[in-house]
């Protein structure tokens, strides 16, 4: 009996050993992902988390054959970009509920529409659907010294109770301030 068993599980082994040694594996993604997050000081709890992947410019111009103006973008590539709040947020001037949400922006050559939307696990922006949308901003994009060959986000301190979620791609900058009662 117990080497019926012994040899029982050989086999199984051998033929789900076997599978697994022919697995193939992707290389790495042309946007690769990559996750920022904003803590008020190193050992805190995270305040924001935003889950992204990163398309690269590859001589492309930001607003005409990337992230094209006055068209919902899914502010990344691969799935959209996904924003987590820890606690209850002003997000530019106004207030988002703790929870996960898809970021999806409107670019444009003056003015970002930035959109929170309930819509999570969506890939690209095709079934963007704005009857789900959580909340809507506008604002204003400024010009970096350095252009960025990937499109990134990033967080910077702003004062005392919040940040201000940068996004950048080429020379094109866009700050959305974040406010929090610490």
């Amino acid at each position: 009996m117990k080497k019926t068993i012994i040899a029982s599980l050989f086999v199984l082994a051998m033929i789900f050993g076997a599978d697994l040694q022919a697995q193939k594996f992707s290389g790495i993604d042309k946007s690769p992902a990559d996750i920022a997050y904003f803590r008020p000081e190193k050992n805190a709890a995270p305040l924001v988390k935003v889950i992204y992947s990163r398309p690269q410019l590859k001589d492309r111009t930001v607003g005409i054959d990337l992230a094209p103006y006055g068209e919902v973008w899914r502010t990344g590539a691969n799935e959209a970009t996904e924003i987590k709040f820890y606690q209850n947020t002003v997000f530019g001037d106004k207030t988002i509920e703790a929870g996960t949400y898809s970021l999806f922006s409107i670019p444009g050559k003056d003015e970002w529409t930035i959109i929170l939307s309930k819509d999570l696990d969506v890939w690209g922006a095709y079934s963007y659907n704005p009857s789900n949308d959580a909340l809507r901003i506008t604002v204003k994009p400024s010009t970096g010294e350095e252009s960025l060959e990937a499109f990134s986000i990033t967080f910077a301190p702003n004062g005392d109770s919040g940040a201000q979620l940068v996004m950048g791609w080429d020379t094109t900058r866009v700050a959305i301030p974040l406010s929090y009662e610490y």
